[in-house]
């Protein structure tokens, strides 16, 4: 979520007010917002989409909530020590949080372990162990619009019989102290992105986050007046009609077994009928396709700490087969591939599966993803209900990307095409009438300049680290991950240092470079960790060698987190998104670096092939394989060695790290990187190695016409309107919730409320 004060105020229409007043105090509103802490509540692009999308659920005006799990210890801060990423625990909540408030009054039970007592009144989960949720509430305040929506995460608490009612005349004190167990389950986010480590801790957290959701949900549910009929059996067959669940990825899959369990074993709902209440209620958005970013939980795991859901995933996946060899009868090979639990060395439940199969509606984030989800990822489950599968191209919220981040530009933006383009971005269209406007570009990049000059004066501050502002500013930030392929601008960066050295007379286009991200720090994935060791090494030696001057500087950002991305977005010239193309699911990084002014070099991959289709691939500076020489190239069979002999530039950069040139007391430090880019490098980096490097002379060519290059910058801002999370919830909301989002401006608490319930648009909360 990262800060909350400008974002409220900004959303409230009271920034300039409260400027004013703290500068009455003798206080400077800057340096007051620097002061809170970010709320990292979660790993990259999955965590903050969740954030846009809450901001524009409030500002459409959907009766929508946010849930997830209040951690105590957030995205790891990340410190760089001799070249090293270096993890420190996030301790957010030290000072407090004025954002929240505690709601006890609606805390819960979550059930763990235990076992199922059948009989023939069903079933019957018993002998388990019991965690409280207490549900913390901050608000989610839309846009000029007088709304505000809900977020609330859970915590755990231990019962205060915890240990003790187990009659053990034993030692209370450790009981007491055993306490911690059930409470370490909102105690710290795991901070793998884009990877699936099968740890019970983990599970646990997964439950606890659905099993509270769900039961605040049905109580409120049945509160409302639309929730009251007559007889038992019918009390729940308007809940799809009154409630939508959002599966933000599988990692709130249990959520389709839970509500089974509640409306079959407590609800006391026949089988069928419960199944398709759930399906309509449901919704998955799938977010990767790499393999090892797939969850598949291990069933006897699953056994020990949720039996019964265990018994329910079963017996899905019985009738779910049973579908399948009814339509294509004799194929055992399709049945294994759909099944919903994987057999062959341990018993795994595949959540994808689980989560496609309990859904009414299936979507990817970015048009090329969701067709790989289609025709690739999910082929078996697409044939067999092809409706339910859709596509949402993800977006961002303008008030955070732009007004909050940019307000120079988001000014100059007002003053030529008016405010409205706050809440309906598509406006941005507008300035495709001013891209020969002198003045207009002469002001465009005045405001980039300013921004860049801020943000080298803040580098200076913060990390005593000098860079020339006028030099063009190449930015490469995000989680650190062998598939987003730093290496390869790592590999660009020693190209350019090397013809700097070949000739330093010719002319070269000075660039400061920057790489920002955190490392998921899995024992397992190590080599994310050796990537920032390597970029480190490699600035070492440039920004050290006095042949290069101020010609290149390589910067890596600590720390990279909301806060720091909305203070060098705005500052950024070039914005790198240089995934092997059917990779990234969307990005949307590139999205607000297209709409804070920079422009784009990147591959054909996740919504970048879109942001080029809405501004023009001319406009954009496209390189390198396309998903289907991607495919190609594996039927092949990529031989890394081809380039490396092809390429002398090539050869050299990868030499120079292999030798010790940019380790010499450790020679061999980097051999793990070059083993991989030579012998297992699933993303191919050599084979787009010449493509990205003349693609990047192209780049630097365009620089040195500011003219020229303000104009493409205008192009892009023109074309940024479709990234709007404000167009993909009214997407989400038509197609899949099925509520009409509202643009009414609903009376401020002061005014006087007549004829309230007539502008209460009907229809489901999401």
């Amino acid at each position: 979520m990262g800060r909350t004060l400008q974002n409220t105020m900004i959303n409230l229409g009271l920034q300039n007010a409260c400027d004013e007043a703290v500068y009455q105090l003798g206080l400077d509103m800057e340096e007051l917002e620097e002061i809170e802490e970010d709320a990292g509540l979660g790993n990259g692009g999955l965590g903050r989409l969740a954030a846009c999308f809450l901001d524009s659920m409030a500002t459409l005006g959907l009766a929508a909530y946010g849930y997830g799990i209040r951690y105590e210890y957030g995205i790891f801060n990340q410190k760089i020590r001799d070249g090293w990423q270096v993890e420190e625990a996030d301790d957010w909540l030290r000072h407090g949080n004025p954002w929240e408030k505690a709601r006890p009054e609606y805390m819960l039970p979550v059930h763990f372990y235990g076992h199922v007592e059948h009989s023939a009144a069903g079933a019957k989960w018993v002998d388990t162990q019991v965690v409280l949720a207490l549900p913390y509430d901050t608000p989610v305040p839309g846009y000029m619009n007088n709304t505000v929506n809900t977020m609330r995460l859970w915590s755990a608490r231990a019962p205060n019989d915890f240990n003790l009612r187990d009659f053990n005349v034993g030692d209370y004190i450790q009981a007491v102290l055993d306490r911690n167990l059930a409470e370490n389950i909102s105690r710290v986010l795991y901070p793998n992105d884009n990877f699936f480590e099968g740890k019970e801790l983990r599970l646990k957290q997964e439950y606890f986050v659905v099993a509270a959701t769900l039961q605040d949900i049905i109580r409120r549910f049945k509160a409302s007046k639309f929730g009251s009929t007559d007889t038992v059996r019918t009390v729940f067959d308007s809940f799809p009609d009154q409630v939508a669940i959002q599966l933000n990825d599988t990692h709130p899959a249990m959520a389709i077994p839970e509500l089974m369990r509640i409306f079959v074993d407590i609800e006391k709902l026949p089988w069928d009928k419960a199944w398709d209440l759930t399906k309509r209620t449901f919704a998955y958005t799938n977010h990767t396709v790499l393999p090892e970013a797939l969850e598949r939980w291990p069933v006897d795991l699953v056994e020990k700490l949720l039996p019964r859901h265990l018994q329910i995933i079963y017996e899905i996946n019985q009738r779910h087969l049973d579908h399948i060899a009814s339509l294509f009868p004799n194929d055992v090979e399709r049945l294994r591939r759909m099944s919903l639990i994987e057999e062959g060395g341990t018993k795994r439940i595949n959540m994808a599966h689980l989560c496609i199969v309990g859904s009414h509606a299936v979507n990817g984030v970015a048009k090329i993803h969701s067709e790989i989800v289609k025709t690739q990822v999910f082929e078996d489950f697409a044939e067999l209900e092809p409706e339910k599968f859709q596509n949402k191209t993800n977006g961002i919220t303008p008030r955070r990307w732009l007004l909050l981040c940019n307000p120079g530009l988001a000014e100059l933006i007002a003053e030529k095409i008016g405010e409205d383009y706050v809440r309906d971005l598509s406006q941005l269209t507008k300035l495709h009438e001013f891209v020969e406007d002198d003045l207009f570009i002469r002001e465009v990049a005045k405001v980039k300049q300013e921004n860049k000059v801020k943000f080298a004066l803040y580098l200076e501050k913060e990390y005593k680290v000098k860079i020339n502002p006028s030099s063009m500013f190449d930015v490469h930030v995000k989680r650190i991950h062998e598939y987003k392929r730093q290496l390869m601008n790592c590999l660009h960066i020693i190209t350019m240092y090397n013809r700097i050295r070949r000739d330093p007379t010719k002319l070269f286009v000075p660039r400061t470079v920057i790489i920002g991200g955190k490392a998921s720090c899995v024992r397992r994935y190590h080599m994310a960790k050796m990537i920032i060791k390597l970029i480190n090494a490699v600035a070492q030696v440039v920004n050290n060698d006095p042949m290069v001057g101020s010609k290149l500087k390589v910067i890596f950002l600590e720390n990279y987190r909301v806060s720091l991305a909305e203070k060098v977005i705005p500052a950024t010239d070039l914005s790198e998104q240089i995934s092997t193309a059917g990779t990234e699911a969307s990005g949307t990084g590139n999205m607000k670096f297209m709409l804070n002014g920079a422009l784009t070099i990147g591959t054909m991959d996740g919504a970048n092939v879109e942001m080029a289709e809405e501004a023009g691939e001319e406009n954009l500076f496209i390189f390198g394989m396309r998903v289907e020489d991607v495919t190609e190239l594996d039927r092949k069979g990529y031989n890394a060695h081809l380039y490396y002999d092809r390429l002398p530039e090539l050869k050299q950069a990868v030499d120079q790290i292999k030798s010790g040139f940019f380790s010499p007391k450790e020679p061999n430090l980097f051999n793990d990187v070059i083993n991989m880019l030579f012998h297992h490098d699933r993303f191919k980096v050599f084979a787009d190695y010449e493509a990205y490097v003349k693609c990047q002379e192209k780049v630097s060519e365009l620089y040195l016409n500011s003219k020229a290059w303000t104009k493409m910058v205008i192009r892009n801002i023109a074309a940024a309107g479709k990234f709007s999370s404000d167009r993909t919830i009214k997407e989400y909301a038509r197609d899949i919730w099925h509520v009409e989002p509202s643009d009414l401006k609903i009376p401020a608490p002061n005014e006087p409320r007549e004829a309230a319930q007539d502008k209460t648009p009907n229809g489901t909360a999401a």
